[in-house]
């Protein structure tokens, strides 16, 4: 597992016009979803959609609600899930998140290496 801080933008993909200020968030390849403040969230527009439980590293159980919108960090961007983080929780930027930006974590130089995407091949 490898951990660093990058600048977020979330962009509401109903309405990319709105977006959040950047946001600090530890890279987290741990982590399986981006968790985003609920308030920078809402305040791009940003609606949660439906609720989820997640397991912490203490084995603590939580529900937060989740919504989808534009993630955008180092020249990279995709869509996504993202969770509506509530106070205490941490900003983190998740694995799908990254696996979405199509890049993978240089552990050594805490940065994104973009990375071919693997497809099936043809039958």
């Amino acid at each position: 597992m490898s951990m660093f801080r990058v600048n977020v933008v979330a962009r509401n993909p109903k309405r990319e016009e709105l977006e959040t200020q950047p946001i600090e968030a530890l890279v987290d390849t741990g982590s399986e979803l981006t968790w985003l403040p609920r308030t920078i969230l809402q305040s791009a527009g940003i609606t949660p959609r439906r609720k989820r439980v997640f397991a912490t590293a203490t084995q603590q159980r939580i529900e937060r609600e989740v919504g989808y919108a534009i993630l955008s960090a180092e020249g990279y961007e995709t869509n996504d899930e993202v969770v509506f983080a509530e106070p205490g929780d941490m900003t983190l930027l998740g694995v799908r998140t990254l696996e979405g930006f199509g890049v993978m974590v240089d552990n050594i130089g805490h940065r994104f290496v973009a990375t071919a995407t693997i497809v099936a091949p043809g039958v």
